[in-house]
């Protein structure tokens, strides 16, 4: 986790940013909670834990500034909440998610699908593409697995 703060604070310098405490331990929070996809108030709530001076405001305002650098990806999965989830490190592109309209999970795809996708768009319409998302919405394994039980033993 330290080399990746460290990376993130020269992305940070890179734009001429500093890597406040209050920012540090918002990065934290993103860290040790990756596979969670974090509400602004999750996330203000898990930073409180260890830095109760961090006000809801400060965190508003870490992860706007975390988006508009590309370290954060911010995302909505129609529910109307805001998330974010950390770029992965390198990704030219932000990863696909699957999210169960069943549970409310969501998984991620790191695989990268649209690269033909892209060539086609960036052909067929003259569009130079500078990033992508994609959202699956339908039944995960879990509550696929689940009905399946159910059915056998009705």
């Amino acid at each position: 986790m330290e080399t990746r703060i460290e990376r993130i604070k020269k992305q940070l310098h890179s734009s001429s940013y500093k890597l406040t405490p209050q920012r540090e331990a918002t990065v934290r929070v993103l860290l040790e909670n990756e596979e969670d996809h974090l509400s602004a108030e999750d996330v203000y709530l898990l930073v409180k834990e260890t830095s109760p001076e961090i006000g809801l405001a400060t965190v508003y305002r870490t992860l706007e500034l975390l988006t508009e650098l590309k370290i954060v990806d911010k995302i909505n999965f129609g529910d109307g909440v805001s998330r974010y989830d950390l770029r992965q490190e390198g990704a030219a592109h932000f990863h696909h998610h699957l999210v169960c309209i069943e549970c409310g999970a969501v998984d991620e795809i790191q695989e990268d699908l649209l690269e033909d996708v892209e060539a086609v768009v960036e052909a067929r319409w003259n569009f130079i593409i500078k990033d992508h998302r994609l959202t699956f919405h339908g039944i995960c394994h879990r509550c696929k697995d689940k009905a399946e039980v159910v059915e056998k033993n009705a």
